[in-house]
């Protein structure tokens, strides 16, 4: 029975947070048909995932104070209820405009639910069963976003776009009725509206608000050669250190920064970045690749990508045995190894990688990933003390975060340029001596010749089709380049393992001292 009352609401809970991080990329193989419904442009419709993240992104440090100032389970069900119809008006929305707003308000609404699961777990179980739940959230932290595009490729193909956001009403609601009636961790402490850090919110918002913009569009923009971006860098770059002066100086900050003293948790921040960039880069880059490269439709998409979601469940039993006979450090040590040989196993892509091609690297990727993310909650926050515990899993969570968005930023930069790097470099060798060349410009200006009835348009459209091949292969050798740049971060970020203390975790729930 004490089991029960642990396990169920522990349950309900990984629901919302499953949620809300399987919104981030549910749209993401269904963009196209999306911006077809709101008559959106191409460059417009891509902030349909940046709205959401920024709003994610600024609203997670925020969990700890919130958490302390309405209770987790008032927090949790308002987050779920406020999430719940930020979607139904998602669904409901008429052009793009609204589209962005409500994104922004499902991303601020729902954010909450994601950190407050990991200080929750650490209440539920103690002791040695904090192995499972480790597990468990390490898996929704990996699955749920590799998971988004599949469903919602499956959804739009299936339904309609619009069921991306109804899909959420039904679970929505069961969680906030569910969190309400069986959630009581702590209590409302309303008096920390008296002395909250109001100047220092403030920053955090704006400094993460125009570092994600800087980080969603410099690539579009070809960085700070646009003055918007130059503004926007500056104003960050500002904020930020105010922020952190502040933070450091003020009584009760909003974002503990003190923490990142513990050595531990210092590390586990730097590790929960580096894991961002693995997890979100990859989930950018591959239904990119399968949609305009190979050409894949939104449900292909999913199909092709599913191995990864698949792999990543069979890790979670394996971990969980390993885990109770050896030190987490070294079970780290090899799901971010592994991690990095997916990257490197990607990059030899070609042109005509599909679902089979994809398949040893995606298990490489998937299956290693509760061993790269359980250790990190476990090593990172279970060094701290319980008092600041929700203040610290709020920057913990928001780092995964924010390395998802600098390496999708990264990928695409690396993308644009590496693109028009390779396209320049092929194009060089097309010339009048190179015999195969002018062997396939013949051969293929004579057949379309015959179709089209005229050998001017012929050639012309042979010129097209090499062209069209030259860019085909100048991306695919740019995707190589940016799996190449996130196995980087791998490479560099790994051995840091080695410096962390092994932990112990104690014996009784962890609860709120305030």
């Amino acid at each position: 029975m004490n089991n029960l009352r642990a396990i169920v609401p522990f349950a309900i809970m990984c629901v919302g947070m499953f949620m809300a991080l399987l919104d981030i990329q549910i749209v993401a193989s269904s963009l196209q048909e999306i911006g077809g419904g709101l008559s959106a442009a191409q460059d417009q419709i891509s902030w349909l995932q940046t709205a959401y993240l920024i709003a994610e992104i600024i609203m997670i440090p925020l969990s700890g104070w919130l958490t302390r100032l309405f209770s987790t389970r008032w927090l949790f069900a308002g987050s779920a209820l406020g999430f719940t119809c930020a979607s139904m008006l998602c669904g409901l929305a008429w052009n793009i405009d609204s589209m962005i707003i409500f994104r922004t308000l499902q991303g601020m609404l729902g954010a909450s639910m994601i950190p407050a699961v990991f200080t929750s777990s650490f209440h539920y179980f103690p002791g040695p069963k904090r192995v499972y739940a480790a597990a468990v959230i390490g898996t929704i932290a990996s699955v749920a976003p590799t998971l988004g595009p599949v469903i919602g490729g499956w959804i739009t193909d299936t339904l309609d776009w619009h069921w991306l956001f109804y899909a959420n009403l039904v679970p929505g609601l069961l969680v906030t009725i569910g969190v309400a009636l069986l959630v009581d961790i702590d209590k409302a402490d309303l008096s920390l509206l008296g002395d909250a850090d109001y100047p220092g919110i403030a920053l955090m918002a704006v400094a993460l608000g125009t570092l994600e913009y800087v980080l969603e569009e410099g690539a579009r923009w070809n960085w700070f050669s646009d003055e918007t971006i130059r503004i926007c860098a500056i104003i960050s770059a500002v904020t930020g250190l105010l922020f952190v002066a502040r933070s450091l100086t003020y009584e009760h900050p909003v974002v503990d920064l003190h923490a990142l003293r513990d050595r531990n948790f210092l590390i586990g921040c730097i590790l929960s970045f580096v894991t961002g960039i693995g997890i979100f880069s990859t989930i950018y880059l591959e239904p990119l690749f399968l949609g305009y490269v190979r050409g894949f439709s939104a449900w292909q998409t999913g199909v092709a990508i599913f191995s990864t979601g698949v792999a990543s469940l069979v890790g979670v039993p394996i971990y969980i045995a390993l885990a109770r006979k050896f030190d987490g450090r070294w079970l780290m040590m090899f799901g971010l190894t592994c991690f990095g040989l997916a990257m490197w196993s990607f990059s030899f892509i070609t042109h005509d990688w599909g679902g089979d091609q994809l398949l040893v690297p995606q298990i490489l990727r998937g299956f290693p990933q509760v061993f790269a993310v359980a250790p990190s909650v476990t090593l990172g926050l279970g060094s701290l003390p319980a008092a600041r515990l929700k203040y610290a899993s709020g920057l913990f969570n928001m780092m995964r975060n924010l390395g998802g968005a600098v390496g999708i930023a990264v990928c695409g930069a690396v993308l644009n340029d590496r693109t028009n790097q390779h396209f320049l470099a092929i194009a060089t060798n097309l010339t009048p001596a190179n015999g195969a060349m002018d062997r396939l410009i013949a051969a293929t200006s004579t057949r379309l010749a015959t179709l089209l009835g005229s050998a001017s348009a012929g050639h012309v459209a042979a010129l097209a089709q090499l062209r069209a091949l030259a860019y085909r292969e100048a991306s695919t050798m740019a995707y190589a380049d940016a799996f190449r740049a996130v196995m980087l971060a791998f490479v560099i970020a790994t051995p840091l393992v080695l410096l962390m203390r092994k932990v112990s975790a104690p014996a009784t729930p962890v609860t709120d001292s305030h």
